[in-house]
């Protein structure tokens, strides 16, 4: 049964990634996480540096400072202070400190650089799984994109992960792995999200975090390589995208860049994804595909 034993520590390390990213303006010890991970704490550092590539101190302080960075180029009136206390440092003198160690900068020097024309989230995503059976592929004017805010209600998915670049990778992922398990569960006709985690303007293309999503019907259990979590609910902007994959990247330029500046509104901490409705596939011949581009927002 050595799949099946796998499998179970895969599961017990996601569990430890999705608390950390919750619990990162907490304390967070090698105890708790070993107790979140259900491994005894004397093995689980040397169990967590296997399996990651990192030591759990290196990883907690990467996650720390990159989460941190989002934060400055996405929440303009965040001071660097805040920003170190919403990821946990006690002091903006130790974020300092971590911050110039990974990008090589400080973190106002960083922030003024990266300001200009950077990506906040992750359009790189070639694998998208939905397309318009019928129109036209267009591009709306940046001065009138029509971005609604709406509330979008908590939706409970399963997804799998990939890890890695972007792009043309994670294509392959839903063609060669996503959409063989989405046939054999039964989720065709349930909406999808493709969630993108990290900015790999900021992390390190390499460890970038994909999850390929499915609404999952009551009752559904999550199996083998797939995991279950809650897609937070709360207030979005939306932007309706059909068109080819060459042209996304351009959308979400466009609503991050253009319109988010202008709308009085800023990114909060909840992931941005792409929603594909249920029953629509890829425009034949083409490769066209529509979606509804979504990133959570607060006020300024």
């Amino acid at each position: 049964m050595p799949d099946v034993h796998r499998l179970e520590y895969e599961r017990r390390m996601h569990r430890v990634l999705a608390h950390i990213d919750s619990h990162l303006s907490e304390p967070l010890d090698l105890p708790q996480l070993a107790d979140v991970a259900h491994f005894s704490p004397f093995h689980f550092h040397r169990l967590f540096a296997a399996w990651m590539g990192e030591t759990l101190g290196d990883y907690l302080r990467r996650r720390r400072v990159e989460v941190a960075g989002v934060k400055l180029l996405s929440q303009p009136r965040l001071t660097v202070l805040q920003a170190a206390l919403d990821v946990g440092f006690g002091s903006s003198e130790a974020f300092s400190r971590a911050f110039k160690a990974h990008f090589g900068a400080s973190p106002s020097g960083w922030r003024t650089h990266r300001r200009d024309g950077v990506q906040l989230s992750n359009p790189d995503h070639d694998g998208r799984r939905a397309a318009s059976k019928n129109g036209a592929s267009h591009q709306p004017s940046s001065h009138a994109l029509p971005v609604k805010i709406i509330d979008r209600a908590p939706a409970r998915i399963v997804y799998l992960r990939h890890i890695g670049p972007y792009g043309p990778s994670v294509n392959r992922f839903w063609a060669d792995e996503v959409y063989p398990w989405i046939v054999a569960n039964g989720l065709l006709d349930r909406p999808r999200y493709g969630i993108g985690h990290d900015d790999p303007s900021v992390t390190d293309p390499a460890r970038c975090r994909y999850d390929a999503c499915a609404e999952a019907p009551a009752g559904f259990k999550a199996s083998g390589r797939s995991f279950s979590t809650t897609l937070p609910g709360g207030r979005y902007a939306v932007l309706p995208f059909r068109g080819k994959v060459a042209e996304v990247e351009l959308a979400w330029a466009r609503l991050l860049r253009d319109w988010l500046p202008s709308s009085g509104l800023q990114l909060d901490g909840r992931p941005c994804y792409e929603y594909y409705q249920p029953g629509v596939t890829d425009e034949a011949g083409t490769g066209a595909f529509a979606c509804d581009i979504c990133v959570p927002v607060t006020s300024l």
